[in-house]
C-alpha cells in the first residue's frame, strides 16, 4: 500500500519545477557542471597525434578499451584530459573498502561518524592520487609504443612527455572529483554517478548510428536490431522493477501505559532491497577488470609482445575467462557491500533498545540470525539478477559484435542513476511544496 509520501509524489509534474526556485537552480548548476565534463572531453593531453590514435582505436574497437572508453565518454579514445574520468577514485573506493574489513583503524574510523567518514575520504583521495600517476605513467609509456600506419601516436616521446602526460591526467581526475562534489551538495543527485552516466548517454547516438550502419551494410538483419532494441527495453524494465523490489519484515512495539492513556502497540515495516549493493558491484568488478587489461592492451600495441598479445585476447569482450572473472567478481562484490552497508547485529541491536521486535522471533540474538538469513537470500538473489543482467548483453556483444552502449553496466548505470535523481528530484519538490503549505498556514494564523 503506498504511503500518503508516495502518492503526493506521484502526483508531482514538471510545471512544479517552475514554481520551486531552489530545485530549479540546482538543476541548471547540475546541468552546467556536465557541460564543463563533456567539454573538457575534447581538450587533448599535449604531444598525442589525435589522427593516429584513432586510428589504433579503430583497431582495438569492441575490446576491453573500448569499455574503457565508454565510461570515459570517449575521452580516452580522443586522449584527452579527462582520459581516466573517476575510475581511479572507483579502484581507491574498493580498496578501501576491501581495507576497512581487515584493518581495526579504518573499521574504527568508519563507526566513528561524519568525522570518520570525512577521515575515510581523505586517505581515499590520497590513494586515488596514487592510483592515477602509476595509471598515467603507464598510460603515458603506452601511448610512447603505439605506432599507426601514419607513424608514432606521440609526437616527442621522452621524460618531458610522460611528466606532462601524468600531470595532465591526474589534474583532470581531480577535478571530477571536485566537479562531483559541488554537484552532490549544489545540484541534484550524485555527482559523481552522474559523470559516469553523462559520459555513458554521451556515447548512445554514435552507437545507434553504428548499429544502424551494421544493418545497412548487411553485418546484422532488421529482425536482429529489432530484437536488440527489443532486448534492452525488456532488460530496462526488469532492472527497474527489481531495484523497486523490496522484502517487508513487520516490526511490532508493545503498547505502554502512562498515567490514564495507552501509547505504542503499533506496527511498522524494516524495508530490505532485493538489490542492496546497487550498481555498486558492476562498476567494482568493471574496475578490477580495466585495470590490468587496459595496461595489457596498452603494452601489447607495437610491442610484439606474444603473451601480453594472448592476455589482452581472454580478456576481451565476450571471451570465457573475461565473462567468469567478470560473474564471479559481480557476486563477490554483491556480497561484500551488502555486508558493509547493512549490519544484521547492529539492526537488531536498535530495534531492541526501542523496544520493537519481529513477530515470532525473539529480540537479540535470535532476531540477528534471522535479519542475516533473509539478507543472505536476497543478496543470492539480487547477486544472480545482477549477473544475468551484465554478463548476457556482453556474451552478446561478443558473438554479434554489437555496439558497446547496449552492455549491461551501461544500462544498468543509466536505469539506476536515472531513478536515483528522479527521487531526488521529487523529494526537492515535496519540500518546496511542505514549505509552502507552512508558510500559508503562518499567514493564517496572523491574521487571526
Amino acid at each position: 500500500m503506498a504511503t500518503r509520501q508516495d502518492q503526493f509524489a506521484g502526483q508531482l509534474n514538471l510545471g512544479a519545477i517552475g514554481k520551486a526556485t531552489e530545485l530549479r537552480k540546482r538543476l541548471w548548476f547540475t546541468l552546467g557542471a556536465l557541460v564543463v565534463y563533456r567539454l573538457g572531453t575534447y581538450i587533448p593531453i599535449p604531444g598525442v597525434d589525435p589522427s593516429i590514435l584513432g586510428d589504433i582505436f579503430q583497431q582495438q574497437a569492441g575490446g576491453i578499451l573500448s569499455m574503457f572508453n565508454m565510461f570515459a565518454g570517449g575521452a580516452l579514445e580522443r586522449m584527452t584530459i579527462f582520459a581516466l574520468n573517476v575510475m581511479p577514485y572507483i579502484s581507491a573506493a574498493i580498496i578501501m573498502q576491501l581495507m576497512t574489513a581487515v584493518s581495526p583503524r579504518l573499521d574504527q574510523l568508519k563507526k566513528e561518524g561524519e568525522s570518520g567518514r570525512k577521515t575515510m575520504n581523505q586517505y581515499t583521495r590520497y590513494l586515488t592520487v596514487g592510483l592515477c600517476i602509476v595509471q598515467g605513467y603507464g598510460i603515458a609509456v603506452g601511448l610512447e609504443a603505439m605506432a599507426g600506419s601514419q607513424g608514432s601516436a606521440v609526437m616527442e616521446p621522452g621524460l618531458f612527455f610522460r611528466f606532462t602526460t601524468v600531470v595532465t591526467l591526474l589534474g583532470g581526475t581531480m577535478f571530477l572529483l571536485w566537479l562531483g562534489e559541488q554537484v552532490t551538495q549544489r545540484g541534484v543527485g550524485n555527482g559523481v554517478s552522474l559523470i559516469i552516466f553523462a559520459g555513458i548517454v554521451a556515447s548512445f547516438p554514435g552507437a545507434i548510428a553504428q548499429l544502424l550502419e551494421l544493418g545497412r551494410v548487411g553485418s546484422l538483419s532488421a529482425f536482429t536490431i529489432m530484437a536488440i532494441f527489443i532486448g534492452a527495453a525488456l532488460i530496462i524494465y526488469w532492472i527497474v522493477w527489481m531495484e523497486r523490489a523490496q522484502r517487508r519484515i513487520i516490526v511490532q512495539y508493545p503498547k505502554r501505559q502512562v498515567g490514564n492513556r495507552m501509547f505504542g502497540g503499533e506496527s511498522s515495516y524494516l524495508p530490505l532491497k532485493l538489490n542492496t549493493a546497487g550498481v555498486i558491484p558492476p562498476i567494482f568488478a568493471s574496475s578490477i577488470l580495466l585495470m590490468p587489461a587496459t595496461f595489457a592492451s596498452f603494452s601489447a600495441v607495437g610491442s610484439g609482445s606474444s603473451w601480453l598479445t594472448e592476455v589482452t585476447r581472454l580478456l576481451g569482450r565476450g571471451e570465457p575467462l573475461y565473462l567468469l572473472i567478470f560473474g564471479s567478481a559481480i557476486v563477490f562484490f554483491c556480497y561484500f557491500y551488502t555486508a558493509v552497508v547493512f549490519n544484521p547485529a547492529d539492526t537488531a541491536d536498535n530495534l531492541r533498545k526501542n523496544g520493537g521486535f519481529i513477530p515470532g522471533i525473539r529480540p537479540g540474538k535470535n532476531t540477528t540470525e534471522y535479519l542475516d538469513f533473509v539478507l543472505t537470500r536476497l543478496t543470492t538473489v539480487g547477486a544472480l539478477y545482477l549477473a544475468f543482467v551484465c554478463l548476457l548483453p556482453e556474451y552478446l556483444i561478443g558473438s554479434l559484435a554489437i555496439p558497446v552502449f547496449l552492455g549491461g553496466t551501461s544500462l544498468l548505470i543509466c536505469v539506476t542513476v536515472t531513478m536515483d535523481t528522479v527521487s531526488q528530484i521529487q523529494s526537492h519538490l515535496l519540500a518546496h511544496q511542505y514549505e509552502g503549505l507552512i508558510r500559508k498556514a503562518k499567514l493564517k494564523g496572523r491574521r487571526r
